[in-house]
Formats: structure tokens, sequence, C-alpha cells
């Protein structure tokens, strides 16, 4: 049995055992969240109706907070002494998915 959820604007596909990044959560290590199920697949018998998935559930307890590699901004114009650095560090949330009810 696998779902497919939504977190952070992203779509990933979970099965039970899996650990993954979602983008940035204010809880806490060790907590429990629950994530929102767009598609269930259970053998051959694939749930993507809103009203059936109302009843359906993933959940997943927080393992840790992580950070994305650095990436580097460089803006530069010809001729005009305009040069500008910025850098970027994403923030992510490193969930282990416990169970998955249908």
């Amino acid at each position: 049995m696998y779902a497919i959820v939504r977190s952070g604007g992203r779509q990933h596909k979970v099965a039970v055992g899996d650990v993954l990044e979602i983008d940035r959560l204010d809880d806490a290590v060790g907590s429990s969240i629950s994530l929102t199920p767009l598609l269930l697949v259970d053998g051959e018998t694939v749930t993507s109706d809103a009203s059936s998935l109302g009843s359906a559930s993933v959940t997943a307890e927080v393992l840790a907070e992580t950070k994305g590699t650095k990436i580097r901004i460089l803006k530069f114009k010809n001729k005009t002494g305009y040069r500008k650095r910025q850098g970027h560090r994403q923030r992510y949330t490193k969930v282990l998915v416990t169970d998955i009810k249908s």
C-alpha cells in the first residue's frame, strides 16, 4: 500500500517505513504529524475520490531538522559596477511515515 501526499506545495509518494524530507514544519522532533493524502493505492484498488479520502490519513513522525545544500546567487551588470551576491540554504524536516489508513 502506498499513498501520494501533499506537503509544502509538493507531492510525495510514500509507503509505511519511508523516510522523506519535506519543507520545514514547526513541529518538534519526536512529535507525530498528519499528511494530506491525494491518492491511495492498495493492491488493485485506487482511491482518488475526495469524499473517500476524507476518512483516509497518513501519519508520520518527525525525526530531525536538516538543511539543504548552499545555493549561491550572483548578479552582475556589465559596465555599470553593479554586482550582487546572495546565498540561500533551504531548511527541511525529515519525517518517517508510520501509518497509512484508508
